[in-house]
């Protein structure tokens, strides 16, 4: 493979870096359109420092946790095959820093922000590659047992998995340990809405992603050779799908609506290469359903205070989505088969198991030494007091 790489290459996975990119100014306006007012600035704050934080951890650490690729060499090294290698992590590294981005939303309007940093630094330093080592870098022969035991390796083209259901269920851990928001349910167990202080940021947001997501999914191909047609059609299927299932399921709600695609998008990323296209809007039609009865459960009936749903979005949708490969990619549905849907509930119950048990660690560690929860006045003015300044407004 390495003798095909060309610089036509590192251009399409730059491309791509740089959609994924953006998607982080998706996930920024759907968390400020979510949280309220006093929250926004806060909000906006934390996913660029995530990023940053991301960054750091991911390239002296994480990277070769998963790849075995350090960039301690020479610059001479480095630029080889016209600096593939490092296209390639920076593509890579917007997949890893979407752990934290997709954690924000679950943990908004009470967590710290400093801790939060730390979090974040462990998460991707760590915990996230190290299941990205097993799933796409073939460590500690998981895959290969799984190949010969059931006749298919774990399948996760684009990361349902790896990267949605980790921070989904990182996030689920996180939101468990901080607890609600301050007057989210009443002494009776009352509900008190917090309804979305901005719908246009939070479709914009929802835009942002969806189009941001033909570089997540398509790009992943990571060389031009490889690239396929039906990955991006399968991507429109799936979040046309869950559009409309959320629409109706969500009773016409436009925050159910945004996340509609975003379901589909999250459930197809696993078998997006292997799937026919009506397998695809079948997929995202159950994540788009998915999410919505989620969702509802979550902050009804299990009080559990996760802002923008994420849970149910990223962690069970990307669990729906691995399972969903090894369904719809089989030929008998008509994919392209080269599955085993064993396979695809063993790979994802072990993403799902490392996420949550790596996301209690981290956050329970912080928060027996330093605190993940805002004290009482940082939360009523809608910021932690490290960046209380710029973060705080007046309104609610």
């Amino acid at each position: 493979m390495e003798a095909l790489i060309s610089s036509t290459d590192v251009l399409f996975v730059l491309l791509g870096a740089i959609m994924v990119l953006a998607m982080h100014a998706g996930f920024a306006f759907l968390e400020v359109g979510t949280v309220r007012k006093k929250n926004q600035v806060n909000a906006l704050v934390k996913i660029m420092v995530d990023f940053s934080i991301s960054t750091i951890g991911y390239f002296f650490i994480g990277y070769s946790i998963a790849y075995g690729v350090n960039f301690f060499s020479g610059a001479e090294v480095l630029a080889a095959k016209n600096g593939y290698e490092l296209v390639k992590f920076f593509f890579l590294l917007t997949f890893a820093a979407a752990i934290p981005a997709i954690v924000s939303g679950g943990i908004a309007e009470r967590a710290k922000f400093n801790p939060q940093l730390a979090a974040t630094f462990l998460l991707v330093g760590f915990v996230y590659p190290f299941f990205e080592g097993i799933a796409w870098n073939n460590h500690y022969g998981i895959q290969d047992w799984l190949n010969l035991t059931f006749g298919a390796k774990f399948h996760d083209f684009a990361g349902s998995v790896v990267v949605h259901a980790m921070g989904g269920w990182i996030a689920l851990a996180a939101v468990i340990l901080l607890g609600a928001r301050t007057g989210r349910y009443g002494k009776d167990g009352r509900l008190h809405a917090h309804p979305p202080s901005n719908i246009p940021f939070l479709a914009l947001g929802a835009w942002i992603l969806t189009v941001g997501w033909f570089g997540f999914n398509v790009m992943s191909a990571q060389t031009i050779q490889g690239i396929s047609g039906l990955v991006a059609i399968n991507s429109l299927m799936a979040l046309v799908g869950g559009t409309l299932a959320a629409l109706v399921m969500g009773k016409n709600d436009p925050g159910f609506v945004h996340n509609g695609p975003l379901a589909g998008l999250v459930a197809v990323c696993a078998g997006s290469d292997v799937m026919h296209p009506l397998g695809a809007l079948v997929t995202g039609a159950v994540a788009g359903m998915l999410f919505v009865w989620a969702f509802t459960q979550t902050q009804n009936r299990l009080k559990i205070d996760d802002v923008l749903g994420v849970w149910p979005l990223h962690g069970l949708c990307g669990a729906w989505g691995g399972l969903a490969a090894g369904i719809f990619g089989t030929k008998a549905l008509g994919g392209m088969g080269g599955v085993s849907f064993t396979s695809q509930l063993i790979g994802t119950s072990l993403g799902v198991i490392v996420a949550f048990t790596g996301g209690a660690v981290v956050y329970g560690m912080l928060k027996k030494i330093v605190g993940i929860r805002m004290n009482a006045e940082a939360e009523f003015d809608g910021a932690d007091l490290s960046i209380h300044k710029i973060a705080a407004t007046a309104d609610d």
